[in-house]
């Protein structure tokens, strides 16, 4: 016998990702790399996405490029923001309630990296930075979204934390050692999260997807004047492409409304 599923106001009785159709999610980081690919994916699949980032250009012939699509069954509608500043991700959240309601679905996928802040040798400015976009803004995108989700009574909507590896094993990279503990704070956050959740009765769920190195421009932060070493860490480390990490949302996001996802872990097969 099956399980029954939850019951929330936005129960329609669909299976996978036909129940998201026409409901809305919120994407940061959407102009680039796996938060572009992510978006392509939902609005294909007929949802209405908010893309956030502060490319505001990227998004902007993102938007086009949907537009004069026949095929896309969804809505994108970008939206400017700079996740560093509290007030901006507030009025986001104001503009969404105020548009359509409620976010059904929240995915942080921007996250920050450059390089230089070694344990031993870092800047404070530069761990600051990190922790603002990969720790804070994750957190208050969070917190709004699902005080949005429970005032609007949706009780089967879905978080998802990008996390990455690092948010599972400390980089042998020194650069990255303070990236790999961010991402092992969003880890423990998921977790925490989920904790919250079950202990208010919800059915919001919340997961976390981990990939490896991913081919996007993201990689090229870290080392933004050496871009040939960067060229060398894929030459030699395997990676995966932006679309698989935005099939493993896509996983998450159809599994059975009585099912949690917990946490995603993806390995690159070496060539």
């Amino acid at each position: 016998m099956s399980a029954t599923p939850p019951i929330g106001s936005s129960d329609t009785g669909k299976s996978g990702m036909a129940r998201w159709f026409g409901r809305v999610a919120l994407i940061t980081g959407a102009a680039s790399g796996i938060g572009a690919s992510i978006t392509d994916k939902l609005v294909r699949y007929g949802m209405k996405v908010i893309g956030c980032d502060i490319q505001s250009e990227n998004l902007e012939v993102m938007q086009m490029q949907f537009k004069e699509d026949d095929s896309i069954k969804g809505t994108f509608e970008p939206f400017t923001c700079d996740l560093a500043k509290e007030d901006d991700i507030l009025k986001m959240f104001r503009h969404i309630k105020s548009h359509h309601g409620s976010v059904d679905v929240c995915i942080n996928s921007a996250g920050h990296s450059r390089n230089g802040p070694t344990l031993l040798e870092g800047n404070t400015a530069d761990w600051r930075s990190l922790l603002e976009i990969n720790v804070l803004a994750l957190s208050i995108c969070t917190r709004e979204a699902i005080r949005q989700m429970r005032e609007k009574g949706v009780d089967d909507g879905h978080v998802i934390h990008i996390g990455s590896g690092a948010c599972h094993q400390v980089s042998p990279r020194p650069t990255l050692h303070f990236y790999s503990g961010t991402k092992f704070m969003v880890r423990a956050l998921t977790e925490g999260l989920r904790q919250e959740l079950r202990e208010i009765n919800s059915h919001i769920r919340i997961s976390c997807i981990c990939p490896p190195m991913v081919r996007t421009p993201f990689s090229y932060q870290i080392l933004p004047d050496d871009p040939g070493t960067v060229d060398e860490w894929y030459a030699k480390d395997p990676s995966i492409e932006p679309e698989d990490v935005a099939d493993a949302v896509i996983y998450a996001l159809q599994a059975p409304p009585h099912v949690q996802v917990h946490d995603i872990i993806i390995n690159a097969i070496p060539k």
